[in-house]
């Protein structure tokens, strides 16, 4: 035991610089570690705020989780899915839960699409502000039909409530149209007495404004008949909000208004698939925002499922990293331990020294980077709020008991740490003494590992290329994890393999050339300790960049290739009723189609295993749809496009094995199924999603809809400007975009995926450089006293610089290219799969990525050796730790 301290504490000391690396990379491990587990964790506990239910006990609502059930190898599981849609309960419900011991006051809520002068705002009865509570700042309540009360802007977060249905598709909008204090206090459109045209289902009507009241800038209230006339469903509710009595349990009010319920058969309305039953939930505490923002709830779950499908590549690659540089670090001093051993150190002793050598630099590599985790891990937090990566409503929070989490990865980063050095000094410690000094060829069982791990990658790339959306996605991601560690352990054969080839051109740089050759051909085991990280950086970015990149650009293609209107109509506040067949009617338009977005859920089994994999969607009206829309038909007609109906995108029609005159099922946003019979079939689905239903159709199931686009194909001689004055007079409050956007459906989580793909992409790529940068400097700080006889035996300064340039970029070259083809194998076939086109990365990103390699490589590289190639005549030739 004294001895191993004694040994540790002098190697410690004497080799500071190679542990230097090491510390950097430890510490990086412990805050990645650390801040993945925060965000987890938080993601797992994240609860949608409560706003305008805050003054509410309790809130009973529909059950908004869908849910399908399959066998799989005996057993039944059962998949669920958050619905994004109002799930809406029967008005007799409020009698029910009025009716229950304990229950002072209970209040129904509706909520409808308001446009005010093309804004969009959300519409209430004026009865469930006191659920917030909201008071009134000036004026009076309405009593009246053409009454209204506004909001102030001032309320609980001032988050539009549309954006909780919506997921905050409308948030610029609803900032914009928001009747706010400031205007009140001005004497504008919120100012009592004023008369305000509101927009709402397609109509508009006058009213007067009497009041303004605290909450959301963009909440009008109504009286309770009112509301419950526009809201288009007099005998639905969105919801009830519940005040107890004072001095009663919540938990015990909770359990008898649910028995009530229940006893009453209160459910759900609409037709829900079987196995999924249409329940009423009574929700209390945290629990009540679940019933104001809907989007928040499915947002968790994919959140959780990004950060789930990284977190074991991440986990992986950093394993792979710590090794290779400790491994490294020890790799440098093998004769020095394998002297040790050949003076009678015993192998405990050698393994105790490395150990405890290790374990120092790791303690405080991991505290450092514990430390790091929380700003990490809020900067994290940070990123997805900046770009909408959540919906409003949803916050990650953490208790506070939970902060001293990264300690946990801490440990866990040392205990790694600990492992790694007894791998990378095993071969030395179970050597006998006389044979410790001699550096041994890599074995035939690392040889035949990593052939075994290439051939797992390559049936994981051909997983891809089987599957669809999310699995591809993941088999590819596996594949490349796969093959990077395949190359990992095939290192130095990769390497020896690559000088064979790279040895010719070497040689005609002159003497460093040949320098340059000799050296690579002879220490390929060192060559590939460098090119592992190099591998690893390119084919990891490239897989996790490129994915993603791969299906935007062939979207953004097809998008472009499948418009064919000249312009589009759109109205922020909604479009009036009619007004898609008043437009087709204008002089000059040749055809007019009316597109809104929508998601649907698809239920089926994958591989037995029950799966709900949410899809964009584009509701239309079919009239000459394809003079404004192609969707590149395949078979059928998409004229005979009506409620009851659907097209199928070709590849999806393929998988189901669907074709015109067959049916599907499909649940919609709100739960509701529906068996819908094919019309026909089409080619461009990566921008217009897998399924295209009538206009009509989708927005029977949609609570609050967005803001609806016309396009307008215009007739070969009509005159532009004379149209655009036409539309616009054609459609009041509407917006004329002479250069209409593409129609493209963005996928769930889509944006999400997004910043957590750049997110972990930057981690790693730190990682990776941090690898490349401190395995680099430990082989040139290993090779000094080789340098030192290379000049003692006459070579110039300045063929040893260039025969390290020449090494160092023979490096970077043969990790390029390794790591390219690694990566264009699972994106091969990810690309085949889901865009039946090849592999895309922005000339950007790949840019990026090569210089950040060139650029390291070259600072671990040249930097290291400067000393010894300064002066005329080298100073000293040998030093025990290599300075």
């Amino acid at each position: 035991m004294k001895v191993s301290a004694l040994l540790a504490a002098r190697a410690t000391r004497a080799h500071r610089k190679a542990w230097t690396a090491v510390f950097a990379a430890l510490a990086l491990t412990s805050l990645l570690l650390g801040a993945f587990g925060l965000t987890l964790v938080s993601a797992w506990s994240a609860q949608p705020r409560v706003e305008r239910y805050a003054g509410a006990d309790l809130v009973v609502a529909g059950d908004q989780t869908t849910r399908f059930s399959a066998t799989s190898l005996g057993e039944r599981e059962t998949a669920s899915a958050g619905l994004t849609e109002r799930v809406r309960i029967p008005r007799t419900a409020l009698s029910v839960v009025r009716g229950v011991p304990g229950v002072r006051m209970a209040v129904a809520d509706t909520e409808f699409r308001v446009g005010l002068a093309g804004r969009v705002a959300t519409g209430h009865p004026w009865e469930t502000a006191r659920l917030a509570p909201y008071a009134l700042r000036t004026g009076r309540a309405p009593e009246r039909a053409d009454e209204v009360v506004v909001g102030g802007g001032a309320g609980r977060g001032g988050a539009d409530s549309a954006e909780a249905g919506r997921g905050g598709a409308d948030s610029a909008e609803a900032g914009r149209g928001g009747v706010g204090s400031a205007e009140a206090d001005r004497g504008g459109v919120g100012h009592i007495g004023a008369r305000l045209t509101l927009r709402v289902g397609g109509r508009d009507a006058a009213y007067t404004v009497v009041g303004v009241a605290d909450g959301a800038g963009t909440a009008v209230w109504f009286t309770g008949a009112e509301a419950r006339r526009l809201s288009g469903h007099p005998e639905a509710l969105d919801a009830i909000g519940v005040v107890a009595e004072p001095g009663t349990d919540q938990a015990e009010l909770a359990g008898r208004v649910g028995k009530a319920l229940d006893t009453a058969g209160v459910t759900g309305i609409g037709h829900r698939a079987d196995g999924d039953p249409a329940a009423v939930r009574v929700l209390a505490g945290s629990e009540r925002g679940e019933a104001e923002f809907l989007a928040a709830g499915p947002a968790r779950g994919e959140l959780l499922a990004a950060l789930g499908s990284v977190a074991g590549a991440v986990v992986l690659v950093t394993l792979l990293v710590v090794s290779s540089t400790i491994v490294q670090a020890l790799r440098q001093r093998s004769h020095e331990l394998g002297l040790l051993r050949a003076v009678g150190a015993t192998p405990g002793q050698l393994r105790g020294a490395v150990g405890r050598e290790v374990g120092r630099v790791a303690a405080w590599a991991a505290l450092v980077g514990a430390a790091g985790a929380v700003p990490a891990y809020l900067g994290l937090c940070a990123l997805l709020d900046a770009r909408g990566a959540l919906p409003t409503g949803l916050e990650l929070t953490l208790s506070p008991l939970l902060w001293p989490a990264p300690l946990v990865t801490a440990a866990v980063t040392v205990l790694v740490a600990r492992i790694a050095a007894l791998i990378g000094c095993s071969r030395t410690a179970t050597a006998r003494p006389a044979e410790a000094l001699r550096e041994r060829a890599p074995g035939r069982a690392r040889g035949i590992t990593g052939l075994v791990l290439l051939g797992v990658g390559a049936s994981s790339a051909g997983t891809a290329a089987l599957q669809q959306g999310a699995t591809a996605a993941a088999a590819a991601g596996a594949a490349a994890v796969t093959m990077v560690i395949a190359c990992a352990v095939l290192g130095p054969w990769i390497a020896e393999g690559a000088m064979r080839l790279l040895g010719a051109p070497l040689r005609l740089f002159g003497p460093g050339g040949r320098l340059a050759a000799a050296n690579c051909a002879a220490s390929a085991h060192r060559l590939g300790a460098a090119i592992t990280p190099i591998v690893l950086v390119t084919a990891f970015a490239g897989v996790q960049l490129s994915g993603g990149a791969t299906m935007t650009h062939a979207a953004d293609a097809q998008a472009h290739r499948m418009l064919r209107a000249d312009v589009a109509v759109r109205a922020d506040g909604g479009l009036t009723a009619g007004a898609v067949e008043r437009i087709r009617e204008l002089p000059g338009v040749r055809a007019a189609t009316e597109v809104v977005p929508g998601t649907v859920l698809l239920a089926r089994s994958e591989l037995g295993s029950p799966e709900l994999e949410r899809l964009p969607v584009f509701g239309v009206t079919p009239e000459r749809l394809t003079r404004t829309l192609d969707p590149g038909v395949r078979n059928g007609d998409l004229a005979r496009l009506r409620p009851g109906t659907v097209a199928i995108g070709a590849d999806r029609a393929d998988s189901l094995g669907a074709r015109p005159g067959s049916t599907v099922t499909l649940r919609f946003g709100d739960g509701q199924e529906a068996r819908l019979r094919v019309v026909a079939t089409y080619e461009r689905s990566i921008a217009l999603g897998d399924f295209l239903l009538s206009r009509d159709e989708l927005l029977r199931h949609t609570s609050l809809p967005g803001a609806g686009r016309i396009l307008v194909a215009a007739a070969p001689d009509a005159d532009r400007k004379a149209l655009t004055k036409a539309l616009a007079r054609a459609v009041p409050g509407a917006r004329v975009e002479r250069d209409p956007a593409p129609v493209r459906g963005e996928a769930a989580g889509e944006a999400l995926a997004e910043v957590v793909s750049v997110a972990v992409v930057a981690a790693i790529g730190a990682f990776t450089v941090i690898a490349v940068l401190s395995t680099l400097a430990l082989i040139a700080t290993g090779r000094r006293p080789e340098l030192r006889l290379l000049r003692l035996a006459g070579a110039g300064r300045r063929q040893l610089r260039r025969m390290l340039r020449l090494e160092a970029a023979a490096t970077v070259v043969t990790g390029l290219v390794v790591g390219a083809a690694v990566a264009s194998v699972p994106l091969l076939a990810f690309s085949a799969a889901t865009a039946d086109t090849l592999p895309y990365l922005p000339p950007v990103q790949a840019a990026a990525i090569v210089t950040v390699v060139v650029t390291t490589a070259a600072a671990g590289s040249l930097p290291p050796v400067w000393g010894t190639l300064r002066g005329r005549y080298p100073r000293k030739v040998f030093s025990p730790s290599g300075d």
